[in-house]
């Protein structure tokens, strides 16, 4: 069964080790598999949540579409764009944002770390929130569910976006689907071995930590001053090292085979200095990146060349977007007014009956309640509650926040039943309250 995959860098930086080694690198290696269909894009609209300075945007545009090219991403076998060229976003943005709930929102990861540092700081909870960032996960929605991705690569604090989306997916194709899903159910694929790339100081290698070590910027002399940076302890050259205490380990694994990772060990244990291991670091990096930086530096020197590039991938993504989009608008009734006249005319469907919770009092003197089908069919069971009021407490919330709160709920599903059938029939009674 083919995969299509879908992976996307902010543009508001350069591009350092972590992001070559955490998702350039396997991702280019993954589109060249014959069971995968990859998407490549740059999320420049993301970073206008981030980044306000057009000239850092645009040139972190043109620097990360020429390091993936450099790095062996192939546009004729992959779809390349940026995020910008695709009219569709935006507008399948709107349509997402019209059946989220804010609820969902409210429980972002980033929103809720901006509301509670200003909260701790005594100010508004958000004061300096923008509504690019706290509507940040449906865009990230729009840009998976526009092509269908079933599976997204991302770091583990990304996970909860992937699952926003499959929730948004749900509740558009309960809402406008008519029996069919317009939207597949987007899977988050999480390499733990790649994610965590350490920098400088050891911390995970992040711009926010300013501890990355450039990929190409600076060229080689810049990729070896880096490396000499990394902090390591005292002990001097003959003294047995720790190979597990210093990121140098961590980073060699990341570009060496099994045999010189383990060699590099060894040899630190065995009284390597701190200077010569920084050397051997730089060489192995270096072995692997400095071709790629040379055609780098090419293609940075042409820019009409990558110009080209990205416009032909925005085309291929523009013919899948597009027709795609049509076949939404009409589904939510944005559509031309014979269309209308013709579906007026169409025989009305019958009305799925709902689902429906039902709260009972045992023989052991506790509260339960179960959600059932119209014909008898368990699809969740409570467990037993001391008093009737926390029952109801549960069936409120199961209610209001449907899928989502699933997860800290005291119930288990039935016998054979599905998590995708339990969020459509918990989305039905949310969309019918």
């Amino acid at each position: 069964m083919t995969q299509r995959v879908l992976t996307g860098i902010t543009t508001t930086g350069t591009p350092h080790l972590g992001n070559y080694v955490g998702a350039i690198r396997p991702a280019i290696a993954a589109s060249r598999r014959p069971d995968t269909e990859s998407f490549f894009f740059l999320a420049d609209y993301h970073a206008l949540i981030k980044c306000d300075d057009p000239a850092r945007v645009e040139r972190s545009r043109m620097a990360l579409a020429a390091t993936w090219l450099a790095a062996g991403l192939d546009p004729e076998r992959v779809v390349f764009y940026r995020q910008s060229d695709i009219v569709e976003i935006p507008e399948l943005t709107w349509l997402l944002t019209c059946v989220t709930a804010k609820g969902l929102m409210n429980r972002a990861h980033a929103y809720k770390a901006a509301t509670d540092q200003n909260q701790a700081a005594g100010e508004d909870p958000d004061f300096g929130v923008s509504m690019g960032l706290y509507s940040y996960p449906i865009l990230m929605a729009a840009d998976i569910l526009m092509f269908n991705a079933t599976q997204v690569p991302v770091g583990r604090d990304q996970v909860q976006h992937i699952e926003m989306a499959r929730d948004i997916a749900q509740r558009f194709n309960h809402l406008f689907g008519a029996g069919k899903e317009l939207f597949v159910h987007p899977e988050a694929v999480v390499d733990s071995k790649l994610e965590l790339l350490p920098g400088l100081d050891g911390r995970k290698m992040s711009k926010s930590y300013d501890n990355v070590i450039p990929l190409f910027e600076g060229g080689s002399r810049g990729l070896k001053d880096a490396i000499a940076r990394i902090v390591t302890d005292s002990r001097l050259p003959g003294e047995p090292k720790d190979p597990e205490s210093t990121a140098l380990s961590t980073l060699f694994d990341a570009f060496a085979d099994a045999d010189e990772a383990r060699d590099f060990r060894d040899e630190l244990r065995g009284g390597l200095g701190w200077g010569d291991a920084k050397q051997r670091l730089f060489e192995r990096i270096e072995a692997e990146i400095g071709p790629m930086r040379a055609h780098y530096d090419e293609l940075m020197a042409q820019p009409e060349r990558i110009e080209e590039i990205m416009q032909q991938g925005a085309a291929r993504a523009r013919a899948i977007a597009a027709p795609f989009l049509a076949r939404l608008r009409e589904a939510v009734g944005l559509r031309p007014f014979h269309l209308q006249r013709d579906a007026e005319k169409a025989p009305k469907q019958t009305k799925q009956a709902l689902p429906q919770f039902k709260q009972y009092r045992e023989a052991d003197g506790r509260f339960y309640f179960k959600l059932s089908t119209q014909d008898g069919r368990v699809l969740l069971q409570s467990r037993g509650f001391e008093e009737g009021r926390e029952a109801g407490q549960w069936i409120g919330r199961l209610k209001r926040e449907g899928k989502t709160a699933l997860a800290e709920a005291p119930v288990e599903a039935g016998e054979g039943v599905s998590a995708e059938e339990i969020g459509a029939a918990l989305a039905s009674l949310a969309e019918a309250s």
